[in-house]
């Protein structure tokens, strides 16, 4: 089969698992080809691939660590352009594929419907409406256009692969409502990892080690700065901050011995294997891949980010972490770590969604639904 991957740019999850799924299909053969934008398509060429150059789409705006709906709708809105729709229209007659795959990437779906190629939506999210309440007038009327344009895509394309456990695991369930009228489209294929478990080389970290992707920017500084606050509460607990490319370690007075500062990473799967806990964001995709290494979750989700809010709320629920706040104080932070790491009820529920993802083999399940899907 010939596969064109569209990938949204706003958020690293959604490349990961596609990065998972290109590797996964060339391994069994078959061609791949990647449409990707801003910061999305680097990652892809730094991984080794090649994508073409896509109109971004989606655009996500907030301040002060809150999601701000309108200025997100009138930045979307200003983003959009026929000549956009267009453009892709042009690269999909050019790579002439048998099957499109697009993630959170509509305008791919609206063109492969054009052009009459097989499109199937990967998604997590299925209630953006959430994002659209309480919010006045403006955005309530957004709310019910946006809501209508979805539920059109989801009931128009050829499948719908949610990347996430199969219920009742699945950590997006707060998230999942869509009509029952699409459920035999719809195919949990579990998380879809660019690398399982049993392949990461462990990086050799003194245990027990605490994982941090929460950047040092923004109204995520003040998170950052208490995590590391917690970590001087703590010398026999140990830290490892992936706290991105342009933060100096020196411009935090006092590091502890216990915390050792890091850049972004391509490549964090050694890191999930080396530690005992990860801190992040509510991100659906750092979430399903820490899960998948069996690690139980400080989730910090953005205020008034309604997916996010659901998926910490999700791992609270279940036993896989706590749901925390950026107002949450250092003491707070580290007395949430020592309480997961002395139940190990935790530990043994995310052991068994590392084994479940083993199991389920999320890139591979879905080569194999789309090889018997379009056979010959």
């Amino acid at each position: 089969m010939k596969i064109l991957l569209f990938i949204c740019g706003e958020g690293l999850g959604h490349t990961g698992r596609c990065l998972a799924l290109g590797k996964e299909f060339l391994a069994a053969g078959h061609e791949v080809n990647f449409g990707a934008y801003g910061y999305s398509k680097g990652l892809v060429q730094k991984t080794g691939y090649s994508a073409y150059e896509i109109p971004s789409e989606i655009k996500l705006a907030g301040e002060a660590g809150t999601f701000d709906i309108r200025k997100s709708i009138k930045e979307t809105l200003n983003n959009l352009s026929p000549s956009g729709f267009r453009k892709i229209l042009r690269l999909i007659e050019k790579l002439d594929p048998d099957v499109v795959l697009s993630d959170g990437y509509y305008t791919g779906i609206l063109a492969a419907q054009k052009r009459k190629v097989p499109v199937y939506f990967i998604g997590h999210q299925f209630n953006m409406e959430e994002f659209f309440w309480k919010k006045g007038l403006f955005a309530g009327i957004a709310g019910i256009f946006v809501k209508r344009f979805y539920n059109y895509v989801f009931s128009s394309v050829d499948g719908i692969i949610v990347p996430d456990y199969p219920l009742p695991y699945s950590v997006n369930r707060k998230n999942f409502t869509i009509s029952r009228a699409v459920n035999d489209n719809i195919f949990f294929s579990g998380p879809l990892i660019r690398c399982r478990y049993q392949e990461a080389r462990e990086k050799a970290f003194k245990r027990p080690n605490v994982l941090s992707t929460i950047g040092a920017f923004g109204y995520r500084a003040a998170v950052f700065r208490n995590v590391l606050e917690a970590a001087k509460l703590d010398p026999s607990i140990y830290y490892t901050f992936i706290s991105g490319p342009e933060i100096d370690p020196e411009q935090f007075s006092k590091v502890p011995e216990n915390v050792e500062f890091t850049g972004f990473t391509e490549n964090p799967f050694p890191y999930y294997k080396g530690s005992d806990l990860v801190i992040t964001a509510g991100g659906h995709g750092t979430i399903m891949e820490s899960l998948a290494f069996g690690l139980p979750i400080l989730s910090f989700p953005d205020e008034k980010h309604a997916e996010q809010e659901n998926n910490a709320s999700v791992l609270e629920e279940a036993g896989y972490g706590k749901r925390m706040s950026y107002l949450t104080p250092p003491e707070v932070i580290l007395a949430c770590i020592r309480e997961i790491f002395e139940d190990e009820n935790y530990s043994k529920k995310t052991r068994r969604l590392m084994e479940l993802a083993e199991v389920l083999d999320g890139p591979a399940a879905v080569r194999k639904f789309l090889e018997e899907k379009h056979r010959g």
